[in-house]
Formats: C-alpha cells, structure tokens, sequence
C-alpha cells in the first residue's frame, strides 16, 4: 500500500493515489468507486487498504452516492459500501469511523477541529463548490460542536488551473475573477483548488492548506475524468480521500 499524501490536519488522513491497489486496466490499481464498472471485490480490497492504512477497518469507512450538491449528512454509524445517501460531504464526532470522498479532477476536502472531536470529509467539484458544499460542511461540524475558528481544512489533489479550461458558464457562475486566468478566445482557466482555500477562508476556517497537484497532468498518480474525456472516453477508476475520528 503506497503511503497517501498529507496536509496539516490534526486527524488521521490521507488523500490517496491510484497506486497500490488490486484492480486492473483502465481501473489500475487503486480505484476506490463502486460506481465505474470495476469488479466490486477488487474495489472493496482497495478501500479496505485505503481504511487499513489509516488504521481503520474497512467496515467503518463510509461513502457517498455523491451528486454534485451540497447536502451534509451527519453519520452516526457506518452503512454498507456502496449504500451511501444522495449527497456530498459527511461530518463525524464517532470514533473509529472514517470518512471517504471519491473524486477525479474535483476536489476532496478534509476537515477536523481536534477540541471538539468532529472530523468532515467534502466533494467540491465547481458546482458543488459554487452552490455552497464547504459552507455547508463548516455548519454542520458546527452543529456537532466544532467552532469554524478551531477547524483545519486540506483541500486534495484536483484538476489544476493549467489543465481546467472553462467556458462563459462556469466563469459566470463563479463570479470572481480572481480564480480565472486568460485562455483562448471565450475561455478562461480555472483555479479550483485556490477556489476552494478561498471558500474556506470566507466560512472562517483560519487554517488552510492545500495538496498541490493537477490531477489531470499526471497520470501515473492520479485517475481524471478531463483526461479520459479528452482521450475520447472509456472507463476511469477514482481516487479516494479518507478522514478518521
């Protein structure tokens, strides 16, 4: 099992690789989704690796059905793999239970405030981020007893502003153009991550860090939806982020 990267972040967690699981092809090795047409027990062996390596049991790490919204849910007990709710983030004051977002170019955000025990795991692609998913995760810890002040954030590995060329939608939605660099004529490159870290701060998260990497310029390391589109589609396995209380 292949070490996951790390931020400053006062939980047990990781943001993992495609490296060092059991799953073959277009799916090599680490996919963690349930979701991609992957063998479901090569993908459950990569998510108990994931749990393992985090000193979890693969029984108590949770996941989402995600779909790009904002909704929070507020886990008290564990489902089974692939049983998860509609919905984007998870926040936790259970020991033992870890949370894990599944992405490929969008970002997973981690969070924890150490004081209050409560950890918070969030999948932030653009839309998710726009509509509101981080704020809402900060208030849900909030409502388990975390303070917004005290709260450490990590924002993932994600689909970098070199390779994240966008388009009047997107811009417009967003609305800042501190996020955007000039691209070719009607486009612009997007800076999610930065977007995010951005998001954060607004919600009064004082410590942001960030894992920096484009997920879509290194294939060896990470599974990307933007690649595989531009390759001209087929199968994508997904990477998975993991928070423990």
């Amino acid at each position: 099992m292949t070490a996951p990267l790390t931020a400053d972040l006062p939980a047990l967690h990781g943001f993992f690789t495609r490296a060092g699981g059991v799953s073959e092809g277009p799916y090599a090795s680490l996919n963690c989704s349930l979701s991609g047409g992957d063998a479901r027990e090569a993908v459950l062996e990569n998510r108990a690796r994931a749990a393992r390596a985090l000193g979890a049991t693969a029984n108590r790490l949770v996941g989402l059905t995600q779909v790009h919204g904002v909704e929070v849910v507020t886990v008290t007990e564990p489902w089974e793999a692939g049983a998860g709710p509609r919905a984007d983030a998870m926040v936790t004051d259970r020991p033992g239970i870890a949370l894990g977002v599944i992405t490929a170019d969008c970002a997973p955000v981690l969070f924890a405030d150490a004081a209050a025990g409560v950890v918070g795991a969030a999948h932030a692609g653009w839309r998710g981020a726009v509509g509101g998913v981080l704020q809402a995760t900060v208030a849900a810890m909030a409502a388990l007893g975390a303070r917004p002040e005290r709260i450490a954030a990590a924002v993932g590995p994600c689909i970098g502003a070199g390779s994240y060329e966008v388009a009047a939608d997107l811009h417009d939605a967003v609305g800042d153009p501190r996020f955007f660099a000039p691209g070719r004529p009607g486009h612009w490159q997007f800076d999610l991550g930065a977007y995010c870290a951005a998001l954060l701060a607004s919600a009064g998260v004082r410590q942001v860090a960030r894992v920096v990497a484009d997920t879509a310029a290194e294939p060896e390391r990470f599974f990307s939806h933007r690649r595989r589109v531009r390759a001209g589609g087929g199968p994508i396995g997904h990477q998975i982020s993991v928070v423990v209380r």
